[in-house]
């Protein structure tokens, strides 16, 4: 039976950070990987681009049961830190929007950082090693039997992900170690994930698929104002992916299609300058002719034809309200198929928010995407990963 130091079960964000900085304090790290690569989710991140952090990330922009749970790990490691750590290695990158950093090249210059970083560490990577059983000893040892031989180590890294995009090695052994501790495990949905639906929208966005316009949508006082894409099956798009977060299964969402257009005062203010426009154009001022064409025969199928003038007082409001206070009911999410990170998790107060470990099981530790620690859409899940795998790397002995 090998002996390490340190066991990081993950080869992802962070896991691979942890590791390496476990190394790099002269530990012998060995990191344990089912999937046949490393870092598969950091490769297919922000489209090949990896947004890998963000400058402006606060505690405000992670969901928990606990929201100040995350203060501590991130104010020990910063954006900034890992801002130094690629710039080290010469990687150039750019912001794109709204404090989103992303690589210029390739998401590959992230993970052949922390691939790199790890070697000099000397710290050894195993893939394809499918954990079969844990066994948490009184003695503090942990015992690890794998498909390829059994490990044994005074400290276990869990950073095994959530079960977001499954065939990217999302997978709930993390839960299940939790469990295994007695560690509560908080109900878990698929988060930062696109709409379904089932209803008369369905056949209306299909027939837009490609399509994006600015939108604002509210789910449970939470609101935000960015792209929305229609697609086959629903919605996506920035904006969508943010609410999802916060939407249940059940609730309407509140959509607002023209968030910088007043459309009642604005119509009645166009009836009197140019009463002969017709409604089309005068809608396909403000988004593509394709949806403007598609929303009135759908929405308002009398007035397709309809000029500013021959628009009602009582007609002007209830298309207000269909595009500025919009109510739509999705059928549901894609789910963890195609949804970028997994709500819930480990309950962080069974953990040190300084440290990472667990409370009564000081020498194992939960870390990134399997804590119950959820950050929007914008490169805060990496930073999440980034901050949470150093707080337990420094508390590593």
């Amino acid at each position: 039976m090998k002996f390490y130091d340190v066991i990081v079960l993950g080869a992802g964000a962070a896991g691979l950070m942890c590791a390496l900085k476990a190394g790099q304090k002269g530990l012998s790290v060995l990191v344990l990987e089912k999937a046949n690569k490393p870092g598969k989710k950091i490769l297919m991140s922000g489209g090949g681009r990896c947004n890998f952090t963000n400058q402006y990330a606060t505690h405000e922009n992670y969901l928990s049961k606990n929201p100040h749970f995350c203060k501590s790990a991130m104010s020990q490691y910063t954006v900034w830190d890992f801002i130094a750590m690629v710039e080290k290695h010469n990687i150039p990158y750019h912001e794109k929007e709204l404090g989103q950093l992303f690589c210029d090249k390739s998401s590959k210059d992230i993970l052949n950082m922390l691939l790199d970083e790890c070697d000099r560490a000397a710290v050894k990577l195993m893939t394809s090693c499918e954990v079969q059983t844990v066994d948490f000893m009184a003695d503090q040892a942990v015992l690890l039997k794998t498909e390829v031989g059994d490990f044994e180590t005074r400290n276990l890294v869990v950073a095994t992900g959530g079960l977001s995009i499954p065939k990217m090695g999302g997978s709930g052994f993390g839960y299940q170690l939790a469990e295994q501790l007695g560690l509560e495990v908080l109900p878990k949905r698929a988060g930062l994930v696109p709409f379904v639906f089932s209803d008369q929208h369905k056949d209306l966005f299909a027939s837009l698929s490609g399509t994006s316009v600015l939108a604002s949508l509210t789910a449970n006082g939470q609101t935000f104002t960015h792209q929305v894409l229609f697609t086959h099956r629903g919605l996506s798009g920035p904006a969508v992916l943010q609410i999802s977060s916060y939407w249940d299964v059940g609730q309407s969402l509140s959509i607002d299609w023209m968030p910088e257009v007043d459309v009642a005062d604005a119509l009645i203010e166009a009836k009197k300058q140019n009463g002969n426009m017709s409604l089309l154009n005068w809608l396909s001022q403000f988004w593509p002719n394709k949806l403007a064409e598609a929303w009135l025969a759908h929405e308002c199928p009398s007035m397709t034809r309809f000029t500013l003038q021959q628009l009602s007082k009582r007609q002007c409001s209830d298309l207000a309200d269909s595009i500025n206070r919009c109510q739509l009911k999705p059928a549901g999410t894609e789910g963890y198929r195609t949804a970028e990170v997994t709500l819930g998790g480990v309950n962080t107060n069974a953990l040190s928010s300084k440290t990472m470990a667990v409370n009564n099981q000081p020498n194992v530790y939960f870390i990134g995407e399997v804590v119950d620690v959820t950050g929007h859409l914008g490169g805060f899940n990496f930073q999440w990963a980034w901050a949470s795998a150093h707080a337990a790397a420094s508390s590593l002995s």
